[in-house]
């Protein structure tokens, strides 16, 4: 998929943004800079860093004009599938860290037994200040739209912004406390530490000592990992609903449980496995994870198809539901078989373990679900570019022998989101995917176009002059759109993985495909149980989302596909400057706070693929993007020659776009991984510019979603204001009893076993 919100696309190898909110610097306590004192650099470990602060922005994500014009029949429809969605979208929560359902059950609770206004006195007279309430809110609202107490988009840990003191007294001072103090003193002490410990591990999500994750258990290590892909490989297991947890047998050799995600936990032929030994080490295979979720999931998806709209439709639920209940991935494969053939639908929805992101392997998936409305306006846009796609793809310049034999035309729509559970909301998404389908079989693209003037809404733009703020104020937004779509439909849409068969034969001309890079015949390719999240894991993610990217930057010089879009001549000029400054903005003003100094990692693939393309230009371009440092420590200044943008620009653009496919098409992860390193080390000066970029970094958007409640054959779409207290009411209204909360704390306890060392690190 394609993240960005400026980082809001979430895309095929995609996360608004993975991931919407990012970490803040500024409370609202802080005093402002006095520009005439010395910049202190801002240290990784400075708790600042971590804070929402008081003037986190919430914007609404308004799909009500979309909602009202469906017929009964349609709105019955999406508010099952909502109501799957948010119920699986919980799962999230205990993806992200083993504390995030203890926290959000914890809110929850606290919130559910009273109106706010009621909760603001008690914790007034308990001595709480105004300031404190609103970050207890603030903090609230980011764990709901994060899924968890790590941002979506950086994957970085946030920390509430007022003392521990003060957020236990908001929860003692409200009705749930008064009415089981028991209960909520309990959750309060299993969750205190892990919300307000920054102890280096715990500041980002990773594996090992690099961070945190629940995709496997806290005493796995990156050789464990390496030798559970290695096992899983042999028996043709992809790793997109599972996680990995690792014992000790008996005779002292390791034990690993890959764990299927479903309702069914009972063994079944095909699916679990008993133990078996592999390189010295015991693996076996169960199912059960997430099950009462998922269960959820499952109920709503049932009730959805008595009004779908046609047959597509109802195999494709019919085969999720399957999917969750008996934890079969070919099973949830084929339900997105009946999704791509299901064409231009009114609703548009697509559920289940989709995007790899946040698994430090590359190969998990993270739960996701969206229901959304056609916008038949820009969804005629997409479609013109769908219909010059075939052309459009041989502009690119990898040549035909690394390119699809067959363009799969796929249904591109602009779509106004009514739900989207998960750790983020994308601006654009291409999936499925699974490889073999959509090598051969097809894919969807999706623009979700109420998302993205949402996304910009008061944005700051630091680090340019005051011409190019205002051409990137007046048209980012439609440069904007300009790149989903290519980045989405000729970027993700595009390019052919070279592989050899199961029989022995080639999907290519052995003899005759010549590697471009070398002049010299094939020498690599994907063999039988390889993908390509298989063969890049930790690399896969940021490596598409570059080669998309740089599709987007390489076909926006197109006069004709700027013309589908509604503009021509300087209009045109400007979309397109706007569209690659925009980007290169991105990679020079916001990546790098993506990028961890204490661990030498990047913890977004979005951000480190826009790096990347921005230190390209920067180091070939010879003077066509420069970045300087106009005030010591304090600004930058980003300058791009608009006028070479179609001559070197595209040149070099092109030439790393045939690196790029290449090692792609070739599995060529060590090749990959150089040219990555050689772009992404942040080398002097922008190990020193980071800092900077820091000092300037503004809170990301959370968006605050409405809920549908039905009452009989009538469903009412519920908005909610734009605030901290819009988005824990849509919360509340949306839960609207604990029964979440106690599945997720006793799913939570049940893991609590597999992450003892986390849990000991924020004791």
């Amino acid at each position: 998929m394609f993240r960005s919100i400026v980082n809001l696309c979430r895309c095929r190898r995609d996360c608004a943004n993975s991931y919407l909110n990012k970490y803040k610097r500024y409370c609202t306590k802080a005093p402002k800079l006095n520009t005439n004192e010395p910049v202190k650099l801002i240290n990784a470990m400075d708790r600042s860093h971590f804070l929402l602060p008081n003037n986190q922005r919430f914007v609404e994500l308004d799909s009500s004009q979309a909602f009202e014009n469906l017929t009964k029949q349609e709105k019955l429809y999406a508010h099952y599938l909502s109501q799957a969605a948010w119920n699986g979208g919980l799962i999230v929560l205990m993806q992200t860290s083993p504390e995030s359902p203890k926290i959000f059950s914890l809110l929850h609770r606290v919130f559910l037994e009273e109106p706010l206004e009621n909760l603001k006195q008690s914790a007034l007279k308990a001595g709480v200040s105004e300031d404190d309430f609103q970050a207890f809110l603030v903090y609230a609202g980011g764990v709901f739209a994060n899924s968890g107490n790590y941002k979506g988009f950086g994957d970085t840990k946030f920390i509430p912004n007022l003392s521990k003191e003060s957020f236990e007294a908001v929860v003692k001072a409200s009705k749930a406390f008064e009415n089981d103090s028991t209960h909520i003193t309990k959750l309060l002490q299993k969750t205190q530490n892990a919300i307000y410990s920054i102890a280096p591990r715990l500041t980002s999500l990773g594996l090992a000592e690099k961070g945190v994750t629940t995709y496997f258990s806290s005493n796995c290590t990156e050789e464990d990992s390496n030798l559970v892909n290695d096992w899983m490989k042999t028996k043709l297991i992809e790793a997109y609903v599972c996680r990995t947890f690792k014992t000790v047998a008996e005779d002292g050799l390791p034990i690993y449980t890959i764990h299927l995600a479903s309702v069914e936990s009972s063994p079944k032929a095909g699916l679990t496995m008993e133990k078996e030994k592999y390189k010295n080490a015991y693996f076996q295979v169960t199912r059960g994870d997430y099950s009462p979720l998922l269960k959820l999931a499952s109920e709503n998806l049932t009730k959805a198809v008595e009004f779908a709209a046609n047959d597509n439709e109802k195999n494709m639920l019919r085969h999720y539901v399957n999917s969750f209940n008996e934890g079969d991935l070919n099973e949830h494969k084929e339900g997105s078989r009946f999704w791509i053939r299901d064409k231009g639908p009114i609703i548009e929805t697509y559920q289940g373990f989709i995007e790899t992101y946040r698994d430090p392997s590359g190969q998990r998936g993270e739960f996701e679900g969206f229901v959304a409305m056609v916008n038949k306006e820009m969804s005629k846009k997409f479609g013109d570019l769908v219909d010059g796609a075939e052309r459009f793809i041989k502009l690119l310049p990898w040549g035909q022998d690394l390119e699809k034999d067959t363009f799969l035309r796929p249904d591109f729509t602009s779509l106004d989101v009514l739900t989207f559970s998960g750790s983020g909301i994308p601006a654009g998404i291409n999936i499925p995917n699974y490889d073999e389908i959509r090598q051969n079989e097809g894919f969807k693209n999706v623009s979700l176009g109420n998302v993205i003037p949402a996304a910009y809404k008061e944005s700051v733009i630091p680090f340019l002059s005051d011409e190019d703020k205002q051409l990137l104020e007046k048209y980012r937004v439609a440069a904007f759109e300009v790149q989903v779509g290519l980045h989405e439909l000729l970027g993700h849409g595009s390019g052919k993985l070279l592989r050899q068969n199961a029989d022995g034969t080639f999907n290519f001309d052995k003899e005759k495909v010549k590697n471009p890079l070398t002049g010299k015949n094939i020498e690599s390719w994907y063999t039988e149980g390889e993908t390509y999240d298989s063969k890049f894991t930790t690399l896969g993610s940021a490596f598409e989302e570059c080669r998309a990217e740089a599709v987007g930057l390489y076909l926006s010089l197109d006069q004709e596909i700027l013309k589908i879009f509604g503009y021509e001549g300087q209009e045109a000029e400007d979309v397109t400057y706007v569209n690659w400054l925009s980007l290169l903005w991105n990679g020079a003003a916001k990546a790098t706070e993506m990028f961890q100094p204490t661990t030498d990692t990047w913890l977004q693939a979005h951000a480190r693929a826009r790096f990347v393309i921005m230190r390209l230009l920067e180091v070939e371009g010879e003077g066509l993007l420069t970045v300087t440092e106009t005030e010591p420590g304090r600004n930058l200044l980003l300058t791009l020659q608009k006028d070479r943008l179609r001559t070197d620009g595209k040149k070099i653009i092109g030439d790393f776009l045939v690196k790029l496919q290449t090692i792609k098409a070739t599995g060529d992860f060590s090749a990959g991984e150089q040219l990555f390193q050689k772009y992404s080390r942040l080398e002097a000066p922008w190990n020193r510019w980071r800092d900077i970029v820091l000092l300037h970094k503004q809170p990301r958007n959370i968006f605050v979603q409405p809920n549908t409640v039905a009452k009989g054959e009538d469903v009412k779409l519920t908005r909610y204001p734009a605030t901290a207290e819009g988005m824990v009411t849509s919360w509340v209204q949306r839960f609207p009893t604990t029964k979440v909360d106690d599945i997720l704390e006793r799913l939570a306890e049940e893991d609590s076993q597999y992450f003892s060392e986390i849990e000991k690190i924020a004791a």
